[in-house]
């Protein structure tokens, strides 16, 4: 009789086979045969060379050159579709946009203020008899003021209208005027007189400018003014505050019609002259913008309307 199951296993995971012979039934163990031999190191780097080629078949990592044509062109079209699709998008986005004025844009008001020399913690400690400790302070200045040199404000800008907007009407991409702002505005500030900008006498100058913002009329009509106190101390050890050309920004300055038609316009600034920072001593300072359409009171953020910062003068 024919016997067509499986064989089976004993606990030991050996196999049963259940033969029939012509004495009777017997059984026959065996133990469980490896279906796979282990290979060796060099065989298994002879299939790996194998696999990159096939010299029989002359195939490459399992490609045959029919098979790598038809592969690479499906993904040129796939890849090829893509970056049509995008290049549209980004063609119909462009169509919408202005390079002058934003066609959907968030209204960045109030504005926020930077302060120069630049320091990355906003600390000026310097000696005042020590120049290696002040001459970065007084480089970046003189950097930074280079554009308002008179010579270029009187070439390129021009005389406006104190007290007023600069309103000028036209296409928006027709060139705008910008007023005139030269250095000499900010006197014992300028650099011109006193090229270590009061800091070789202990007495240094910041300035300070609101940041740019699109079609913005500052203050509604009305200056947007400076002032300065202590943060964090007593108001004594900062004593009186100095500011160039006054404590606000006039009005002839606004608005700014954006950097491709305000080729030359130079932001306003206001230099603020501390002569009577109590010495080594660390004071932290406030100056902050006042008037309409200002905010300078949130704690999350120390640059709205205002900026911290530290003075220790040695």
């Amino acid at each position: 009789m024919e016997n067509n199951s499986a064989p089976a296993l004993d606990q030991r995971g050996n196999y049963l086979y259940s033969l029939d012979g012509q004495d009777g039934s017997y059984l026959h163990t065996n133990r469980r045969l490896d279906m796979e031999e282990k290979k060796t190191w060099g065989e298994w780097l002879q299939d790996v060379k194998l696999y990159l080629w096939n010299p029989e078949k002359k195939e490459v990592l399992g490609r045959d050159k029919k098979s790598w044509a038809q592969i690479l062109l499906f993904y040129l079209i796939l890849y090829g579709f893509l970056a049509g699709m995008f290049a549209l998008c980004i063609y119909g986005l462009l169509l919408t946009i202005s390079p002058y004025v934003p066609t959907c844009r968030d209204r960045v008001f109030p504005p926020g203020v930077t302060i120069r020399p630049y320091t990355r913690e906003f600390n000026y400690k310097f000696n005042s008899a020590i120049k290696d400790t002040w001459l970065p302070y007084t480089e970046n200045l003189h950097t930074f003021l280079e554009a308002y040199d008179d010579e270029k404000q009187i070439a390129t800008n021009v005389k406006c209208t104190p007290g007023q907007y600069f309103i000028q009407e036209g296409e928006l991409h027709e060139e705008r005027k910008a007023c005139q702002f030269p250095r000499s505005l900010l006197k014992n500030c300028s650099g011109i007189e006193d090229p270590s900008f009061g800091f070789s006498h202990g007495k240094p100058c910041i300035l300070l400018k609101m940041n740019r913002i699109l079609g913005f009329e500052a203050g509604s009509g009305t200056p947007i003014t400076v002032s300065c106190g202590v943060y964090n101390g007593n108001d004594t050890d900062l004593g009186a505050v100095n500011f160039y050309p006054d404590n606000y920004f006039d009005l002839m300055y606004f608005p700014y019609y954006g950097k491709l038609t305000h080729v030359n316009y130079t932001s306003p600034l206001v230099a603020m002259h501390f002569t009577e920072v109590t010495p080594n001593h660390e004071v932290t300072i406030q100056c902050k913008l006042n008037g309409r359409d200002i905010i300078n009171d949130r704690k999350t953020d120390h640059f709205l309307g205002r900026v911290i910062f530290t003075m220790n003068i040695g």
